[in-house]
């Protein structure tokens, strides 16, 4: 553990973990653990009329789902603590004093504000180099704000006061914090206290460059968990939101990734977020799954669907058949709901495009009587089987395909038709074929 390593997460619990937010957490997360250091979880909750305890639970769970532990914080504690900004008061009147002491404060019209030294103040920063800010214009910098009328703490001072009492050794945060730090340094210099270092990482924007709101797709935390999504592939996602491990991979095992992690390689560049991109990386994470892993991650969206499964390993060869065509896995429900029940939907389309000529249904019947009578019920045996029926029909084997799908699972696509088949068991695939004249469709003239 290397104790001169202390970096912190500081959300304010407004009812969702923005993607902004779980991408700064796990750049903090990943920097503590690649030093050995410590990752400090702090909720600013001084807004009463926002923060509710609901509002945390959102975070922590969205932190734990992600697979970010914190080594200090609420749930776990620490010997910094209280880590909720609420019941830190005693701590900020402290500070209060010593600034009011050395004469850096004024009161203006009962609120007080930091009198600045108006001097232009350069930040070092490790991503985006050193800048300088111009503090000297009253009118353009104006005074700080430390505390309302209302006895309640402006962000600044109380940032500043819990970095110092916890010992923060890093501040790794968003880039549009980068224009508050001046404003920090001097907070820092009036206390007499070395500042943290500082890292401000690029902001996440919507592919057409403008600011991700949370009403955009995958801009809540709580989305990718209700979508399906697995947490490895979102971590690895945004993990390469801003940083790049510069050998052109891009599926990288944790271990791996807390190994390479540098600050020094994070752009300077917004990133830009792609949904399609991140459902990419869980389709890969979802291939490198166990069966019984795949099952167990399923589960909770079949039985919401209301998907009755005799016993749970009674999805493992559907599930084997279906994974590859799944993105994520609130999609697998509509990929196997037609193994488990004979009332199945019907895709009108596909109903059309199989159905569209009696001729279908007649090759149905004969492909019906030939399957019926085969030895073995497996893919090959039925596609030899389909082959002679085309054959025999002076048809195209593909004619013969596209009606068969459909009957047996209302679906105009899905799985490798013959696996899928051996799967659902010679009964119930003869008996939906015979059924299968009660399909309604149109009828060329």
């Amino acid at each position: 553990m290397n104790p001169e390593i202390r970096v912190r997460f500081a959300p304010s619990p407004t009812g969702y973990l923005h993607v902004g937010g779980g991408r700064t957490a796990l750049f903090n997360w990943l920097f503590a653990r690649h030093g050995g250091g410590k990752f400090v979880l702090r909720i600013e909750d001084t807004d009463k009329a926002r923060n509710t305890p609901e509002a945390v639970a959102v975070i922590l769970d969205g932190l734990r789902w992600l697979g970010l532990d914190w080594d200090e914080g609420p749930e776990v504690g620490g010997e910094h603590g209280p880590y909720f900004q609420s019941e830190r008061e005693a701590i900020y009147e402290r500070y209060f004093q010593k600034l009011l002491a050395a004469g850096c404060l004024y009161e203006d019209n009962g609120a007080w504000r930091f009198r600045s030294k108006r001097e232009v103040v350069t930040v070092h920063d490790i991503v985006c180099g050193s800048i300088a800010f111009d503090l000297s214009n009253p009118e353009t910098h104006p005074d700080m704000t430390i505390r309302r009328p209302d006895g309640s703490w402006i962000f600044h001072f109380v940032n500043v006061v819990d970095d110092i009492e916890m010992k923060i050794s890093h501040v790794i945060r968003g880039e549009d914090h980068l224009s508050n730090t001046p404003k920090h340094l001097e907070l820092f210099n009036a206390l007499d206290v070395q500042p943290p270092a500082y890292a401000h990482i690029p902001l996440i924007l919507n592919k057409d460059g403008s600011k991700m709101s949370k009403r955009d797709a995958g801009a809540s935390i709580a989305g990718y968990v209700e979508g399906g999504f697995l947490p490895g592939a979102v971590r690895n996602y945004l993990s390469l939101l801003g940083w790049s491990p510069k050998d052109n991979r891009e599926v990288l095992a944790l271990d791996e990734t807390v190994r390479l992690f540098d600050l020094a390689k994070v752009n300077r560049k917004n990133a830009h977020f792609d949904i399609e991109k991140c459902l990419w990386f869980n389709t890969q994470y979802l291939q490198k799954t166990s069966p019984a892993e795949l099952r167990m991650l399923s589960l909770p969206f079949i039985e919401k669907a209301g998907i009755a499964v005799e016993t749970p390993t009674a999805l493992d060869p559907v599930l084997a058949l279906v994974r590859e065509k799944v993105k994520t896995l609130a999609e697998v429900p509509s990929w196997l709901g037609y193994f488990f029940t004979e009332e199945y939907p019907f895709d009108p389309q596909a109903v059309t495009k199989a159905f569209s000529t009696p001729v279908a249904f007649e090759r149905l019947a004969a492909l019906t009587l030939a399957w019926g009578a085969v030895e073995s019920w497996d893919a090959a045996a039925l596609e030899l089987s389909l082959k002679q029926v085309a054959a025999d029909l002076n048809s195209k084997p593909n004619e013969l395909l596209l009606p068969t799908r459909v009957a047996v699972s209302g679906r105009g696509s899905g799985p490798n038709l013959f696996p899928m088949l051996e799967v659902l068991g010679r009964e119930r695939t003869l008996s939906r074929l015979r059924h299968a004249h009660v399909i309604h469709a149109p009828v060329t003239q």
